[in-house]
């Protein structure tokens, strides 16, 4: 790492001269803290001070100080008072509320040489995103986490054997609050120490990635936790957080990065390239990327140029350092090209969360099946700006928490209504162009709402209802999978049509997407009574049903059987739907 260009953020590596380095003789450290007066390591090894010896840079190497052992900084600051931190490059720190830093040798035993030779971001292929927050998927009987090393074992062949194709880890930074979720964080550079060690998540990864799985992680890049160990005011003065209160400060209470400053430009480009490279991460899902296009993410207080141009400086030099991994921008704004290459004037992210679509859906399946008539304008509109950007369809962790009720809970209904519904739902998402992304739980139709302190509840699947359902998501997924009409043209706008979207007082409508090879037709019932004598007309061809939503061993009531069609061009068929039922066909020429 050359110095200047840490000042000027135009660093990617970082990491790789400030921390601790074990070496020959014992551990090197080195902090930026341009205004400390004073800079002592503690640690297991005793105690030392740093010497100034670059502008703004303490170093010092300390014999017996070896990995594994804790340590942190005693920063004597502008202010004159001293207050111990954490090292903001420390690469393991011990478990809350101990926020100490811990000396550890760069992590190894990946052996998964031929899923990275072989990785794409998967524009034409199947991405289905499985989101998970680690200590609250699955506990140990005694209500204890499982590590990385037994979550290897676990998760990944789970989601193979469910049809997923990634998982979205939320935030594994090291964070003080486990009601934060992970978004709080205090050590950037740590994965938390509460499922175990740096060489035990390499060992979950590598797993994930030898079972096809790919590995996405969360990323911060705009505030952090205001814990007096961490980031805030390290040096005495405020120099990772804006000086101003009315900027300073997030709309979550924590402190907003200066993105303006070099340095911290440099510290965030270093801590995504260290994830993306140290861990083999396949993709960064960057949180509250509105935040970093408008002020306090306020499109009314205009767009903020310094943290634009933050942006797009690290995702240009992500993009460069690492062609084939995935930038992903979660983004509740309608700022124009943030999926569009940085030299095409974009952002540079490869894929956006389509939140509109989400609401727009969630709010048609709160409705009656009356009001569903008026409303299906909530389902068509979304293909108007589809191919705006490169979207991903997101059911996420936010939509399962804060009262707003799980996925399944949303559906207008009682207990047993509900169940059709969230098949058709499902159903209809996977149809519709985008990448799909859901939240742990939803795959067996969790009905309480997300804790991060206790598992998901499994006990579930030993009712009917949640054990059909989750065998119908999972038949649902493969049929993804398997069928390219879902995904091979997936942003090609001529790859759609809707058959049918203009006859709202049936509740019914249908969707055709053709693939290179193959076509798919989807058929969907979102009313209350059944639909006697619904005509539709297909392309030629020879149609045959794949899947239908209201088969008995879903839980539905239409025996299971074949059903195939040969097409004439302008041929009409009749069909006879259920309620709240929807079924997907392949349709060859």
């Amino acid at each position: 790492m050359e110095l200047q260009d840490f000042y000027t953020g135009h660093t990617f590596d970082a990491y790789e001269f400030f921390g601790a380095h074990p070496t020959e003789n014992g551990t090197r450290f080195a902090v930026w803290a341009p205004a400390a007066r004073c800079v002592r390591v503690e640690g297991d090894f005793g105690r030392a001070d740093l010497s100034q010896t670059r502008s703004a840079v303490w170093e010092v190497e300390v014999s017996g100080a070896v990995p594994g052992m804790a340590y942190q900084y005693q920063i004597t600051g502008a202010d004159g008072g001293t207050v111990a931190h954490c090292d903001p490059y420390g690469f393991a720190m011990t478990l809350r509320p101990d926020g100490r830093s811990i000396i550890t040798a760069p992590p190894t035993g990946f052996t998964d040489g031929e899923w990275m030779a072989r990785r794409t971001k998967g524009f034409d292929r199947p991405l289905n995103i499985y989101e998970v927050h680690v200590g609250s998927w699955k506990r140990k009987p005694d209500g204890s986490w499982y590590s990385y090393t037994e979550l290897a074992e676990q998760l990944p062949a789970y989601c193979k054997e469910n049809g997923y194709t990634h998982i979205e880890l939320m935030p594994l930074a090291e964070h003080p609050f486990d009601g934060s979720w992970g978004y709080q964080i205090t050590g950037f550079y740590a994965p938390t120490s509460r499922y175990g060690t740096p060489d035990q998540l390499v060992q979950f990864i590598n797993a994930c990635h030898l079972q096809g799985i790919g590995v996405i992680l969360d990323f911060v890049p705009v505030h952090f936790a205001v814990d007096d160990y961490g980031l805030k005011t390290f040096d005495g003065t405020p120099l990772y957080e804006y000086p101003a209160a009315a900027v300073g400060q997030s709309e979550w209470g924590s402190c907003n990065f200066m993105h303006s400053r070099g340095e911290i430009r440099s510290f965030l480009q270093s801590c995504a390239d260290y994830w993306l490279r140290v861990f083999h991460a396949d993709g960064l899902r960057m949180d509250a990327v509105s935040r970093l296009i408008f002020w306090q993410g306020d499109p009314a207080r205009g767009v903020n140029g310094s943290t634009l141009e933050f942006l797009k400086g690290m995702n240009r030099g992500l993009q460069q350092r690492h062609p084939t991994a995935i930038l992903i921008a979660e983004d509740s704004s309608n700022y124009p090209k943030v999926t569009a290459p940085v030299e095409y004037g974009g952002l540079g992210f490869d894929y956006k969360w389509d939140l509109g679509w989400m609401n727009d859906t969630l709010d048609y399946f709160k409705k009656t099946s009356e009001e569903r008539k008026e409303n299906l304008g909530r389902l068509t509109f979304s293909m108007l700006y589809a191919w705006n950007e490169h979207y991903i369809l997101p059911f996420s962790h936010d939509e399962n928490v804060h009262g707003k009720a799980t996925i399944v809970q949303k559906m207008y209904g009682d207990y047993e209504g509900k169940f059709p519904q969230a098949r058709a739902l499902y159903l209809y998402m996977m149809v519709h162009p985008g990448k799909k992304l859901d939240f742990m739980g939803n795959e067996f139709a969790q009905l309480r709402e997300w804790d991060e302190g206790r598992e998901q509840d499994w006990m579930v699947l030993a009712y009917p209802n949640h054990d059909a359902f989750r065998h119908f998501r999972q038949a649902l997924h493969h049929a993804y999978l398997h069928n390219e009409a879902l995904w091979s043209r997936e942003y090609d706008p001529e790859a759609f049509r809707w058959l049918d979207c203009d006859h709202p007082e049936s509740n019914a409508c249908a969707i055709l997407r053709q693939g290179q090879q193959s076509s798919v037709v989807a058929v969907f019932h979102f009313g209350d009574e059944p639909l006697q004598d619904y005509p539709l007309t297909v392309p030629a061809g020879q149609l045959t049903l794949l899947l239908d939503s209201d088969w008995q061993c879903w839980g539905g009531t239409t025996p299971w059987g074949k059903e195939s069609y040969t097409l004439a061009q302008g041929e009409t068929i009749h069909l006879q739907l259920p309620p709240y039922s929807a079924r997907l066909y392949r349709l060859d020429s």
